[in-house]
């Protein structure tokens, strides 16, 4: 290697000082109880942290062009893992099946509610 090449070395420490943010931002998300906050801190620092981790730790600059690609494939990964789960996630009856944990802790729900004032 000659002198006039020079090889960029990423400050480790603001990296790992940006990761400790994102976390604790991630953290603090759910605790708002605003839905799509929820999902843009779980979603949104979860993809930055990766393409944080990856590019300075994983060394993987040398591929720069395929991490774009890479993104798209994990995210188009985990939409096809939604989409096959939610219908039987998100609901409390099927065709075969019925999740009785789920009705029983909303009949539960319902009679610990107040009564309704007409």
């Amino acid at each position: 290697m000659s002198s006039d090449e020079h090889v960029h070395h990423p400050n480790y420490v603001r990296i790992w000082a940006v990761l400790l943010v994102l976390l604790v931002v991630s953290v603090l998300g759910p605790l708002t109880g605003i839905r799509w906050l929820v999902l843009i801190t779980a979603f949104g620092v979860a993809m930055v942290k990766a393409y944080l981790v990856a590019k300075n730790f994983m060394h993987v600059t040398i591929e720069r062009r395929f991490i774009p690609y890479l993104l798209v494939v994990c995210l188009v990964l985990v939409l096809v893992l939604f989409v096959g789960v939610a219908p039987d996630v998100m609901k409390h009856r099927g065709l075969n099946w019925e999740n009785y944990s789920a009705r029983q802790a909303v009949e539960a729900g319902m009679q610990s509610a107040p009564a309704k004032r007409e």
